[in-house]
């Protein structure tokens, strides 16, 4: 059933960077957030520091039938998360969520021309539900996409595109296990993904450069230890996907690669994201011309 998305004010705050020195949040003060995770001295410690983890990963990336090499990032940053409007919080309040937030992005090209993929996701560090909102965005020389996840009573979806075919939408769907949750959640807790699970909305990102239908897909959901590195695996048969999560099984449960295999063109290709380097920096406040020193420390 179609339904129109509430419209949100924006107010541009341009003195303010993507992060702010508060204090840890009580993650029980909202009433909706149920049987919280308890956070360890060396969760608070790592992830309250006032700081982000930044990680590049050398990137191969499956596009039209082709392996393209490029640069993927991960920037994981705790903040304080307003229910209601779904935007980071300005100031703190004990009705603000905590999440650990993820931006993800892909740079790579596409013979004469470049792609750039981005996805955000907000997810709460108190581990019981999932994630607050997703969004992802596509661009490139022919036009860009852009997808929205809300999560209220149902899901809310508003999604724009430069294809005739997919154009401007807005819907609603039944909640369903979320692919991007599985991200944070192993940043917090490897050991707590619902291993049961068996329908899930795969990743925004794969949907748009697919052009698969935002839904929930038959899924089956592992893990298993090799030697030191947990790896995660989700398989959905309907799409013939497969995803593979290599993580460090210690604390602070460092994404080590992934591997992403799909038809692609007229072949099979595995997507693959190697780490290279990873960083804990303030980065909001490194916007100087000076600062560009610091992406050599990720090998960028």
């Amino acid at each position: 059933m179609l339904k129109s998305l509430r419209l949100i004010p924006f107010f541009a705050l341009l003195t303010l960077g993507c992060n702010q020195d508060y204090n840890l949040p009580n993650s029980t003060s909202d009433g909706s957030i149920k049987n919280p995770q308890e956070l360890s001295e060396a969760f608070k410690s790592y992830w309250y520091a006032g700081e982000a983890e930044l990680t590049s990963y050398k990137l191969s990336q499956a596009r039209y039938g082709e392996l393209r090499e490029g640069t993927a990032m991960m920037v994981f940053v705790t903040e304080p998360f307003l229910p209601e409007v779904q935007v980071k919080a300005d100031e703190q309040k004990d009705s603000n969520i905590s999440v650990l937030k993820l931006n993800a992005t892909k740079t790579f090209n596409t013979g004469i021309y470049p792609y750039s993929i981005m996805t955000s996701t907000f997810y709460p560090v108190a581990n019981n539900q999932s994630a607050l909102k997703v969004s992802t965005s596509v661009q490139e020389w022919c036009g860009h996409v852009y997808t929205q996840l809300n999560n209220r009573n149902s899901y809310e979806i508003t999604s724009h595109s430069y294809f005739q075919g997919e154009a401007d939408q807005n819907f609603t769907l039944d909640k369903s296990a979320l692919e991007h949750d599985l991200w944070t959640q192993l940043r917090i807790d490897p050991t707590t993904l619902n291993l049961d699970t068996k329908r899930m909305i795969p990743s925004l990102e794969y949907l748009r450069l697919k052009h698969k239908d935002l839904k929930a897909y038959n899924v089956d959901l592992s893990q298993n230890q090799l030697q030191d590195t947990l790896v995660t695996v989700l398989k959905y048969p309907e799409l013939n996907r497969t995803l593979k999560i290599h993580q460090d099984p210690n604390f602070p449960f460092e994404i080590l690669s992934w591997f992403e295999t799909y038809p692609d063109g007229n072949t099979t290709l595995t997507t693959k994201a190697i780490k290279m380097k990873r960083l804990k920096s303030p980065y909001w406040k490194k916007n100087a011309n000076k600062h560009e020193v610091l992406r050599d420390s990720l090998g960028l």
